[in-house]
């Protein structure tokens, strides 16, 4: 029966790491550090090209090109310390799956209404887009928050707050029109947003892992399916199958699941590098995997372009294959040379991640309410690129200084 308790058997907790691997953390928070970098740059004038995403139709892999499937790399190699600490609690399938279930519910939630926003039309719906996007965030932060565990009185304080938050999110949605006047829209998920994407990745690859985690090969056999289906559906073997069949079989064609079991493989691998003890055998082996995945990329070039948009194989390999070695480089600092310490500026992105990724909406919203604006000369060029960057840490700071006061999204 799925929902029969589940107690955690001898191989279940030998896989589970010995000690926290501090490097994941600071790889989520430089991603995240990048992720507001590169979001930022919409605000910047006379900047190099390879900072941006490319065009759809264009072979080239710009900085923002990369950080989205960082990302999702690192969602994958959470799914396997978050799965296994439930199953060595005594969690059963049931209680398992309904936890992700519901974190990919709110995800989807979240990513239908950021996706939606760029195209409210403020007079059809009554509201501007920056009081929008507050109260979109103030609706998230009263749902998610991470409240203390009160009894009494208090729990049925918190019980009203979320309630709250779900008035008014519904009342948004009741309320919101897009585009313009002569062909207005309501709210539709459209591609998603990026929190979307996330939600259903998640979704998938949780699902897959909680029924495959006892053994490995299930993993590795899903991450060669997504990619695969990756390949043939570029290569025009799905549409030759099946002629009328959907353009994308799977979201993004499997590219963002590729990636996420790809991180899957790779905290299986470091639990199997830790329990052998051999602190140097993990940056090797992730090396080796980068490069592997590079000369792959290279192979794959001469039949696909590399384009972020288009989802392409070889946009895949190349962004998996930077991942191992951005990871490689990250554990030798910090796990291996102990200088965790280098990264406390940025930690809070990589332990409040979501709060951070939605702190930007508010304080666009607030600055173009306030009228503030910043003197030309530093939205443009290499002063412009340093002024994103110190934003990108204010928005850190206040996630930290919100986490301190107890405000912090965790789904």
């Amino acid at each position: 029966m799925i929902d029969q308790q589940v107690v955690a058997s001898p191989e279940t907790r030998r896989q589970l790491p010995e000690k926290r691997v501090h490097s994941i953390d600071i790889f989520r928070a430089l991603t995240m550090l990048f992720m507001i970098f590169v979001n930022d740059l919409w605000t910047l004038i006379g900047i190099p090209d390879w900072l941006e995403h490319s065009p759809a139709d264009v072979d080239f892999l710009g900085l923002a090109d990369v950080v989205f499937p960082c990302f999702l790399f690192i969602v994958g190699m959470s799914i396997p310390f978050a799965i296994q600490g439930r199953l060595a609690k005594g969690d059963s399938y049931g209680l398992i799956i309904r936890h992700i279930v519901v974190r990919s519910v709110a995800l989807l939630i979240m990513g239908v209404f950021t996706v939606n926003v760029p195209k409210l039309n403020p007079q059809a719906t009554g509201i501007s887009s920056e009081w929008f996007q507050i109260l979109m965030v103030v609706g998230f932060f009263l749902i998610w928050n991470v409240y203390p565990r009160r009894e009494g009185a208090m729990n049925y304080v918190i019980r009203g707050l979320q309630l709250t938050g779900v008035v008014l999110l519904v009342g948004l949605v009741i309320a919101f029109r897009g585009g313009d006047g002569n062909e207005l829209s309501r709210m539709t998920p459209q591609w998603w947003g990026i929190l979307g994407l996330i939600g259903w990745t998640y979704l998938t690859c949780a699902l897959i892992f909680l029924f495959v985690h006892r053994h490995p090969l299930g993993s590795v056999l899903a991450w060669v399916v997504f990619t695969f289906v990756c390949i043939a559906g570029h290569a025009g073997w799905l549409r030759q199958l099946w002629p009328d069949g959907p353009s994308n079989w799977i979201l993004g064609n499997g590219a963002f699941q590729s990636f996420t079991m790809a991180g899957v493989l790779a905290t299986l691998l470091l639990n199997r590098c830790q329990n052998a003890q051999r602190p140097w055998q993990l940056p090797l082996l992730f090396s080796g995997l980068g490069v592997l995945l590079l000369l792959a990329e290279l192979v794959s070039r001469q039949f696909f372009i590399i384009s972020k948009i288009q989802a392409t194989p070889t946009w895949i390999l190349l962004c998996s294959g930077i991942a191992c070695l951005v990871f490689a480089g990250v554990y030798v600092l910090v796990d291996i040379k102990g200088k965790a310490h280098w990264f406390n500026p940025i930690r809070p992105a990589g332990t409040s991640t979501l709060t951070c990724y939605l702190i930007p909406y508010v304080y666009y919203s607030v600055a173009t309410l306030s009228g503030m604006s910043l003197p030309d000369w530093l939205t443009v060029g290499v002063v412009g690129l340093l002024k994103s960057m110190v934003f990108a840490f204010l928005i850190i700071g206040i996630t930290a200084v919100l986490g301190k006061a107890g405000i912090k999204l965790k789904l």
